[in-house]
């Protein structure tokens, strides 16, 4: 989800048997959250797949109520397969609105 086209997600295996990387850029709207929430449902249901889902923000530049909601669904499915979300780098615009709507509790943030 590198810019602002319908690019799909990118999944980058770090280490297949501890954690998979989900690269999320550009903007997260309404019109590209059902593509958000479509590689984190893969990515979470994968047979065999890693117990750990990073979620990379670094070129996130804005996130809506809808890029949100798709997290917060992929942090339900992921606890359903016994595996954790967490986010890396999330910029300030990210960052406030995890505050703003109670959500920042909910998933482990990394700095790299």
């Amino acid at each position: 989800m590198g810019d602002q086209q319908n690019d799909d997600p990118g999944t980058l295996p770090e280490d297949s048997r501890r954690q998979v990387v989900v690269n999320v850029g550009g903007e997260m709207d309404i019109d590209r959250a059902p593509m958000l929430r479509a590689a984190l449902h893969a990515a979470i249901t994968q047979e065999g797949g890693s117990a750990e889902i990073v979620v990379d923000l670094t070129e996130l530049s804005f996130c809506d109520s809808a890029g949100l909601n798709a997290f917060i669904s992929a942090r339900r499915t992921a606890g359903e397969y016994g595996r954790r979300i967490s986010l890396r780098n999330p910029q300030p615009q990210f960052r406030r609105l995890l505050a703003l709507t109670g959500a920042e509790d909910l998933f482990p943030i990394t700095h790299t």
